[in-house]
C-alpha cells in the first residue's frame, strides 16, 4: 500500500471499516468478492497495476461500475486530474492535503453513496403495493432463469390477473381499486414462503410470481393456495361475473426439461395460459409445460 493511502487509512480507521490492498491486482480481487464496499481510494502509482487501469477495470465491470472512486496521489497536474475524472472517478485529492478537509470530503461522498443506494433500492419496489416492481422483476428474472438452466432444475412463471378489475374500478372508484390492489398483493406475497421465490407487480392489476425448483404437484398446491388466499380476502365485487368477491386467474408456464427454451418464451406461454383461463371462466389456473 502506498504512503498516501496509509496516511488516509490511519485517519479514517476510527470511523470506518478499512480494507487494505497492497496493489492493484489485490484491490480488484477484494472488490470482485461479495463485500459491502462504499468507497474506493486509489493511488495512481502502484507496484503492479496502476490506479488508472484499476479504475478502468472497475468501471467496465457490471458488479463494480457504480462504486465511487477517489484518487489520492502526489500527481498534481491538471492533465492527470482531468484524465482520472474522465475515467469515472468522483474526486481527485493531491498531496499535501489538509486531513480535516479530506475527512469531510470523503464523509460527504460516502453519505451521498448511501443515499443513492437507498433510492436505488426504493426504485425496485412498487409504490402502491410495496412489493417488487416490474423493473426489479426484469433484472431478477434473467438471473433466475440463467441459474435454472445452469443447474438443470425446474422453474415456474405464474401470471396473475384480478378478474373484472376494470368493472371494480369503474363502479367502486380508483381509491377502492388501490386498496384492493394492496390487499391482493399482500395476500399473494404472504402465500409464497420461500426466500428464493419472487413476487412482483407486473403492471396494472397484473402480478407475476417465479418459483424455482418445484415439482408439478407442488406447483398445483401453490396455485390453489393463491386462489384461496385472494378469495379469503372477501373483497366485495358485485359487478364480477364470477363471484360476489374479488378473485384472480392464473396462467402458468412450467419449465422442467426443455433447456433450449428462451427466457421470454416462458413469459409468453404464461400469458397465453392466463388468456385461456380468462376465456374459460376465470377464478382458476392453467399450467402449460414448455
Amino acid at each position: 500500500m502506498t504512503t498516501n493511502l496509509l496516511l488516509l487509512s490511519d485517519l479514517l480507521q476510527d470511523e470506518y471499516e478499512i480494507k487494505i490492498a497492497k496493489g492493484g491486482t489485490k484491490a480488484l480481487e477484494i472488490l470482485d468478492a461479495p463485500n459491502k464496499i462504499d468507497l474506493v481510494l486509489l493511488d495512481i502509482e502502484m507496484p503492479d497495476i496502476n490506479g488508472y487501469e484499476v479504475c478502468k477495470k472497475l468501471k467496465n465491470n457490471s458488479k463494480t461500475k457504480n462504486l465511487p472512486i477517489v484518487f489520492v496521489t502526489a500527481k498534481n497536474s491538471e492533465e492527470d486530474e482531468e484524465f482520472a475524472l474522465n475515467l469515472g472517478a468522483i474526486d481527485y485529492i493531491t498531496k499535501p492535503f489538509n486531513k480535516a478537509i479530506v475527512k469531510l470530503r470523503l464523509k460527504n461522498h460516502i453519505n451521498l453513496k448511501l443515499k443513492t443506494d437507498l433510492l436505488e433500492q426504493l426504485s425496485m419496489y412498487d409504490g402502491l403495493t410495496n412489493i417488487r416492481n416490474r423493473r426489479f422483476f426484469d433484472e431478477a428474472f434473467e438471473k433466475i432463469f440463467l441459474e435454472t438452466k445452469r443447474e438443470k432444475s425446474t422453474l415456474a412463471v405464474l401470471m396473475i390477473d384480478i378478474d373484472f378489475f376494470k368493472l371494480y374500478n369503474d363502479n367502486y372508484g380508483h381509491g377502492k381499486g388501490d386498496e384492493a390492489l394492496k390487499k391482493v398483493a399482500f395476500a399473494l406475497q404472504s402465500t409464497i414462503k420461500r426466500p428464493s421465490d419472487l413476487v412482483a407487480r407486473y403492471g396494472g392489476e397484473e402480478f407475476i410470481i417465479v418459483l424455482k425448483d418445484i415439482n408439478k404437484e407442488g406447483l398445483k398446491t401453490v396455485a390453489n393456495n393463491l386462489l384461496q388466499a385472494v378469495r379469503d380476502l372477501k373483497i366485495t365485487h358485485n359487478f364480477s361475473k364470477v363471484e360476489k368477491f374479488i378473485t384472480v386467474s392464473i396462467g402458468i408456464s412450467y419449465y422442467s426439461s426443455n433447456f433450449d427454451i428462451m427466457r421470454l418464451e416462458l413469459l409468453v406461454k404464461a400469458d397465453e395460459a392466463l388468456y385461456k383461463v380468462k376465456n374459460s371462466g376465470r377464478n382458476n389456473f392453467l399450467i402449460t409445460e414448455v
